[in-house]
């Protein structure tokens, strides 16, 4: 039996391998300890493309590391037993990669360990490892030959023995090197040393531009950490528009943009306010609000300025830096979905679902030999770059189940010759499993006078028990329908 994970309640794949969640790890605090090591990794790294690295790089001796496409993963060992544990809580055992990892350390004498890599798919092909590669193999694979595939690029070092080695790279680095160099699944992550700035470049024109990695990770006791990585190009939908404030009048300030899904639904991905010239900011400005349309979702941009929202049709290509699919605390980021509803001319809210954000986002012009539909503007160009947590789950249910009236009561009054009206709901939503938007429970109230300058109040209480809404429902009818009012039958 494990004395590291509940085996028993994981789930099987083929060869041995297991997946499940944080909750089958025996040990506490774990999960946070791998998130503030992300948040930490994040806040420290510095994200630049090409010319952002020629600017802000300074000079000085830096370890320069071939970025690997793949998931930050930390490797948990505990005394000859190894897992691994990403941000989003999901735990895994069992693969090949992590019996030679655990074979590693015991012969280095080491009873515990906590180190950061990333989790890739090595192709038998030599292609390099791609993002969408691992979120199938590691979530589902489909022989244990795949899981063989399974690989972990080690990078750093954030408990050794009860010593923390993170925030000393060369000292971390060299003993990833000692315990790992030559591994076949699990191996430091390539490095070499540059003396300058200069060699940063070199070293992304050679892995990036000749063997097309995904990028260069440079680290520096003085300068920090550089992560330089080519730009993405997308093609998204416009589905809103705002315009600039004083000087700015007259001009259109940013774009609200959207992926379409496979079900031929939007989902709102981000927005675009750079790379335009005043020219083109009047031009389109005067086109799109010939679009405007209504709808029941509102956004609004950073200026506080809600969203003009747009018929489907433009489309437009954009450069951004990254694309990143979870918070700095390992949580999903989730964005609006909408339906356009041809007949009535109007946007609808469907759900959030989990998507990314765009990074550095610049526009670089209209394609208008585009459309705007799965495939010119769809998900798989945004898929192909970032791992989306539960694409495949979400994609199936994108609306959501129907609410249901469990109790309703309506009373009347007549005062100065108008009918006042009260209507108390308890509503059942239907929709507390399938998102976190939701409550279990809804007690809604409607309170309509003719004779208030305000007509029409509401009021809303939700709940997670179906016996707190019983009495909520029971107070609510005592409270509303008193003094003259009389309940419909």
């Amino acid at each position: 039996m494990s004395a590291l994970i509940d085996e028993a309640e994981m789930k099987a794949h083929p060869g041995g391998y297991l997946t499940g969640t944080y909750e089958q790890l025996k040990e506490d605090q774990v999960l946070s300890a791998v998130r503030m090591r992300r948040r930490q990794l994040g806040q420290m790294t510095v994200a630049l493309d090409v010319e952002g690295a020629k600017r802000r790089i300074p000079d000085g001796q830096y370890q320069i590391s071939r970025k690997i496409d793949g998931e930050f993963t930390c490797l948990i060992y505990r005394k000859g037993e190894v897992c691994t544990l990403n941000p989003g809580g999901t735990l895994r055992a069992g693969a090949p990669f992590m019996a030679e990892a655990a074979a590693a350390l015991k012969k280095a004498k080491i009873k515990t360990a906590l180190i950061g890599g990333e989790l890739y798919v090595q192709r038998p092909d030599g292609a390099r490892p791609r993002v969408h590669d691992v979120v199938r193999v590691a979530r589902k694979p489909e022989s244990a030959a795949e899981v063989d595939q399974l690989a972990f690029a080690a990078f750093n070092i954030y408990e050794l023995d009860g010593k923390d080695l993170s925030l000393n790279y060369g000292e971390a680095f060299n003993k990833l090197l000692e315990l790992f160099e030559g591994g076949e699944r699990i191996h430091p992550v390539e490095t070499v040393v540059g003396e300058n700035a200069a060699a940063v470049l070199r070293q992304f024109k050679r892995w990036v531009i000749q063997d097309g990695a995904e990028g260069v990770v440079a680290r520096s006791p003085t300068a920090g950490v550089f992560k330089v990585k080519p730009r993405h190009s997308l093609d998204l939908a416009v589905v809103g528009f705002s315009e600039g404030l004083d000087d700015r009048e007259g001009l259109m300030h940013d774009l609200l943009l959207a992926v379409v899904r496979p079900s031929g639904r939007f989902q709102l991905v981000g927005r675009v306010g750079g790379g335009f010239s005043d020219e083109q900011r009047a031009k389109l400005l005067e086109t799109f609000r010939k679009s405007v349309v209504e709808s029941d979702f509102h956004e609004v941009n950073s200026e506080r300025v809600a969203y003009q929202m747009i018929a489907p049709g433009p489309v437009v290509e954009i450069e951004c830096l990254d694309l990143i699919s979870r918070t700095s605390r390992g949580n999903t980021i989730d964005k609006m979905v909408l339906e356009w509803n041809a007949k009535d001319k109007r946007w609808e809210g469907v759900r959030r679902l989990p998507v990314c954000s765009i990074l550095s986002p610049r526009f670089v012009r209209l394609r208008d030999d585009k459309s705007p539909g799965p495939e010119d503007t769809g998900l798989k160009q945004i898929t192909d770059v970032v791992e989306i947590p539960d694409i495949e789950r979400v994609a199936v249910g994108e609306t959501l189940p129907r609410a249901e009236i469990l109790q309703r009561a309506v009373a009347s009054k007549v005062l100065r010759e108008k009918t006042m009206v009260r209507k108390i709901m308890a509503i059942k939503t239907n929709k507390e499993d399938a998102t976190d938007d939701f409550p279990a429970y809804v007690l809604h109230v409607t309170d309509f006078s003719p004779n208030r300058r305000d007509q029409l109040q509401f009021e809303t209480k939700i709940t997670a028990s179906r016996e707190q809404l019983d009495a909520l429902f029971a107070a609510a009818r005592t409270e509303f329908f008193k003094q003259g009012w009389k309940e419909a039958t």
